[in-house]
């Protein structure tokens, strides 16, 4: 048990009292109390009762249902809630969309109690003729619910990470006789993953089963196995694996191929081999000298995706790739002017206190009011506190930034003459996401040509494993882009990472520098920046077109020209 599942497990208890229609008073008292604790800057598990009990809306019931989390992982309510809800509504309940009295009201009037009843239901027209739904809603929840089936079992790279270097850790000190590596799609670092894969070379492939075969942690699956590649599911986690084993004589090839993509792997090395079929002949300790034999700039893993890579690596142009350490600031943040957790002068001295020189920070605009959007008082009130600090901070520099909602024709909240108060702005879409591609793009191109649009933020608005993002055409998008000096935003929350790596190349070519974003709305927040890093080196970005890996003194410039 954690501070944010014990969020999570209140958050379910409050869907489940408004699903089974309890004491209006009971559930608000709840959500206030959830609010203040999703504010708050402590961590749950180590503070005591009284200084819970002192957290605004926290009372008794809470309280001592907080206590029990932190005893039992759950608590009597909870308990009693979940008791008399079948289980598939506990699953119905997660589909985008679906709130807890539009969900009764399908439980209550055609008797759905399952994801599946639910598609059924939706295929059949049930759903549409039911009051408060209609055709429109019924469409949205079979793609969600489909958008869902198709993600069953992937996870995002961040949040397994933790578990596959602990089992990786577990595996090399069970066998610790054999060479082990990660391989497959976390050894590419791509966004999402599907299966934790390892090589295991040994000289002693049987042993090496028997001794892997001890350790408890993995669930074997005989039916997907093979002599060669052992499948299943890692325990106490819906995460499928692949153990496959090897030779020493092999395993530099194999290790090679089990990490490369089958696009990567199928591309011309020369007029008459692949790279599959150049590995084939082995003959080589490491990819070092793999791409020494066959005469190829050396190509880094998580490039090796079969888009042109091996085209650079003829032509020696694979470039130095951007590194954390590269990055002197960090744009996009929130402070507590609009939905963050932390205040303004916590979140420029934890930047600060990490080694950054500057901190942009860009709360929501006015529209979002959903997110504690700031009223143009608020902007002023909080460019003064901004100019108080940086004489506190000097050198280090908090620019004023502003995260302007892009609204539906468009235009940029705000007038003109509060939009030039700012020292930048971040252009983003937060509402109005089921446009046609036509009307999407045509949206952001006229953002894209405001002049105080800087950087374009999460271009698509996607949520990985959550939600699809809205269509755009990317190659007009970033023309546009280019035409008109606009930044495009790599998203480093993990659940975004968007603008996608795979146009990450296309934007350079075009001469559109990036910015690596954490979007963070608490100080722990600034960590994403590593995810960030990880799929801009996956679409070949490099420092110099990393618009944060410019200096204070080179930002400041880059500033005052793009408002000149």
């Amino acid at each position: 048990m954690d501070h944010k599942t014990i969020l999570k497990k209140i958050k379910l208890c409050i869907q489940l009292m408004e699903l089974h229609d309890e004491n209006p008073f009971k559930i608000r008292s709840y959500q206030s109390a959830l609010n203040s604790l999703e504010r708050g800057d402590a961590d749950i598990m180590e503070i005591s009762e009284s200084e819970l009990s002192k957290i605004p809306g926290v009372g008794k019931s809470i309280l001592e249902a907080i206590v029990s989390l932190k005893e039992t992982e759950t608590f009597s309510t909870l308990d009693e809630l979940i008791e008399k809800t079948p289980e598939g509504i506990l699953e119905v309940l997660q589909i985008k969309g679906l709130g807890p009295k539009k969900v009764k009201t399908l439980w209550e009037e055609l008797g759905i109690t399952s994801t599946h009843e639910l598609m059924e239901a939706c295929q059949s027209g049930k759903v549409a003729k039911i009051k408060g739904f209609g055709e429109k809603t019924q469409e949205t929840i079979i793609q969600n619910l489909e958008f869902k089936a198709s993600n069953a079992g992937k996870w995002l790279y961040a949040d397994v990470e933790e578990n596959i270097e602990s089992l990786t850790s577990e595996l090399q000190k069970s066998l610790n006789s054999s060479e082990i590596t990660v391989v497959g799609d976390f050894a590419r670092k791509m966004e999402i993953i599907a299966s934790a894969e390892w090589l295991i070379g040994t000289s002693d492939i049987s042993q090496a089963k028997s001794q892997f075969k001890a350790i408890e942690a993995f669930e074997l699956d005989k039916s997907l196995s093979s002599p060669f590649v052992w499948r299943g599911k890692v325990k106490d986690l819906d995460l499928n694996f692949g153990i496959h084993f090897s030779d020493l004589n092999n395993y530099p090839s194999k290790k090679y191929a089990l990490s490369a993509s089958a696009e990567h792997l199928k591309s011309l090395v020369d007029e008459k081999e692949t790279i599959a079929e150049k590995l084939a002949k082995n003959g080589f300790k490491n990819d070092e000298e793999f791409f020494s034999q066959i005469n190829l700039q050396f190509i880094p893993v998580e490039m090796r995706e079969g888009y042109d890579e091996v085209s650079l690596a003829k032509e020696q142009k694979i470039p130095t790739l951007l590194e954390e350490k590269d990055l002197k600031g960090i744009l996009h943040n929130h402070s507590t002017y609009s939905d963050g957790k932390h205040s303004l002068k916590q979140m420029a001295e934890y930047c600060k206190e990490l080694g950054y020189e500057y901190l942009g920070i860009s709360d929501h605009s006015r529209t979002a009011s959903y997110a504690g959007g700031l009223e143009i008082e608020k902007v002023q009130k909080q460019h003064e506190e901004i100019d108080q600090l940086n004489k506190e901070l000097a050198p280090f520099k908090i620019f004023k930034g502003i995260e302007s909602d892009i609204l539906g024709d468009g235009s940029l909240d705000y007038p003109e003459d509060v939009l030039k108060s700012f020292d930048f702005i971040v252009s983003s879409v937060h509402s109005i996401l089921n446009m046609d591609i036509k009307r999407a793009t045509k949206r952001l191109l006229t953002a894209i040509e405001n002049p105080y649009t800087t950087i374009l933020g999460h271009p698509t608005g996607r949520l990985l494993l959550r939600r699809e993002g809205y269509p755009i055409d990317h190659k007009t998008i970033i023309d546009a882009c280019a035409k008109n000096k606009v930044v495009i935003e790599i998203n480093a929350n993990p659940w975004r990472l968007d603008l996608d790596w795979r146009w990450v190349r296309y934007a350079m070519d075009q001469g559109v520098m990036l910015s690596i974003n954490p979007d963070a709305h608490e100080m722990e927040g600034y960590a994403d920046m590593k995810y960030g890093v990880l799929v801009g080196r996956k679409g070949g970005l490099t420092k110099e077109m990393t618009l944060n890996a410019l200096s204070l003194k080179e930002i400041q410039e880059y500033f005052d020209h793009k408002k000149g």
